[in-house]
């Protein structure tokens, strides 16, 4: 093995080995000092080695490493939506490859079943790819699209923008390739090809036209209708899937029929009391604070107050199974129904017992603002001890609304209607507004659910009451 180790030491050494080899053997030996020293490696190390040699081999190697600093790229991800959410539908890029963003801006927007979740850029760049599609179902975490960061980019960007209108400009003379090309098409086709065009086979080509005249006829006829079983008439259909919120919608809905004992009383409340009030006072109150008195935050209101007389209507079931436990709350916090073009929403007015009427008027201006522009969050949606969902501003007359659960009550309001109506033994024209209660059955009785919709029907008729209570 001696022998061995003495014949291999100077082939390393000696300028005999072929210059392929050296490098790569020189390479080997720099990587062998770095390392500890084993028997066999301080033979190969004791062969004597150029230090000029070594030196310019490290120096090529320098040369043609590459840096991945340089071609590194930021990865935008899904972001954390919320506990109760793991996954969404990517509806739409606000920006597409080649564009820069800023810091924190927007990239793509993810629907979900409760709220639209926007994707922000983590940095500075410009967008260089995008790993999914729009209308695709994505996950927490997934990587969405890749974007080269740079900081300044809205200046280049700008300057990127304004070059290339320059040397279009500029190439518009030059650029004249494409002219001369359709001129040497003109000098090859006039003689042979137009002569050989004009005779009959082009027409007789063109003479096909009689199906597209059909095509027109058909179409005209599906305008028209077609004749059927059923008649004449268009009887196209159009499938469109679900979108998130809807769906989830649906299965709330259907839940809640499936597990409360749903039950609706009605009454009627005059509304001349709070119309004046309402008439009175809206003018100070929109020059003090800014804020559109209405009659939601009447009802918020008076639904507080009535919760005093019967807190079972604020209460919950909660527990396994269908639920086994009461939970009564000292706090009130109404969901406010608000309709958007992709769906119903409930954001929740916090601590509404805390609040006078015209602070209730402005979180509710404030949420459906929001739920329009749709910028709810979960924290907006999330809870809710109870919901007030007011139907009369579509119109309606009379429904009988669906508990939000886990809550117990939905207090469903109506179109006001001018009615004949008996005061103090005559007759007289009133605005009547239809009130419909829901709650479940499992937790309130008959007797409590009329005392408490006849407790708000009492408050809104006589809005002094609120004051005093």
């Amino acid at each position: 093995m001696a022998a061995l180790r003495l014949r291999r030491a100077p082939t390393l050494g000696s300028g005999i080995a072929l210059p392929r080899r050296t490098t790569s053997l020189q390479l080997r030996s720099l990587s062998l000092l770095r390392s500890s020293s084993t028997p066999r490696q301080k033979c190969l190390t004791s062969s004597p080695l150029p230090a000029a040699t070594t030196y310019t081999s490290l120096s090529r190697f320098q040369q043609f490493s590459t840096s991945p600093a340089h071609y590194a790229e930021t990865v935008v991800k899904v972001p954390q939506m919320a506990e109760s959410i793991s996954e969404g539908t990517l509806s739409s890029f606000s920006k597409q490859v080649g564009d820069y963003v800023e810091q924190d801006e927007e990239i793509a927007s993810i629907e979900t079943d409760k709220i639209d979740v926007s994707v922000n850029a983590p940095q500075a760049g410009t967008i260089t790819e995008l790993l999914v599609g729009e209308g695709d179902t994505v996950t927490v975490g997934q990587e969405i699209a890749k974007l080269e960061p740079g900081e300044g980019g809205g200046g280049g960007a700008e300057e990127a923008k304004s070059e290339p209108k320059e040397p279009a400009s500029k190439d518009q003379p030059t650029s004249s390739d494409p002219e001369p090309k359709k001129e040497e098409k003109k000098d090859d086709t006039p003689p042979p090809p137009k002569k050989e065009d004009k005779p009959a086979p082009p027409k007789e080509e063109k003479k096909p036209a009689p199906p597209k005249q059909e095509k027109k006829s058909t179409s005209e006829d599906s305008k028209a209708g077609i004749d059927s079983p059923f008649g004449k008439g268009n009887r196209n259909e159009n499938k469109v899937k679900m979108n998130r919120m809807r769906l989830r919608i649906a299965e709330r809905l259907k839940q809640s029929q499936n597990t409360a004992a749903s039950l609706t009383t009605f009454n009627e409340v005059d509304m001349g009391a709070l119309m004046e009030f309402r008439k009175k006072y809206k003018d100070e109150i929109l020059k003090k604070t800014g804020i559109k008195l209405g009659f939601m935050s009447a009802f918020a209101k008076a639904s507080v107050l009535a919760f005093r007389d019967v807190p079972a209507a604020n209460a919950s079931i909660e527990g396994p199974g269908g639920g086994d436990t009461i939970v009564y709350r000292d706090y009130v916090d109404i969901s406010v129904a608000v309709a958007t073009p992709k769906g119903l929403v409930t954001p929740v007015v916090r601590n509404a017992e805390s609040l006078e009427m015209v602070e209730i008027e402005k979180e509710i201006a404030e949420l459906g603002k929001k739920a329009r522009d749709g910028k709810l969050t979960i924290e907006d949606m999330a809870g809710g001890t109870y919901t007030i969902s007011n139907g009369g501003v579509f119109g309606s007359m009379m429904g009988t609304p669906i508990i939000n659960l886990p809550q117990t009550a939905v207090l469903g309001l109506h179109a006001i209607k001018e009615r004949p109506m008996v005061v103090n033994g005559k007759i007289e024209i009133r605005p009547m507004m239809y009130l419909a209660l829901t709650y479940d059955h499992r937790l309130l009785d008959g007797r409590e659910a009329v005392t408490f919709l006849v407790k708000i029907k009492e408050y809104i008729e006589d809005p002094s009451k609120m004051l005093l209570a």
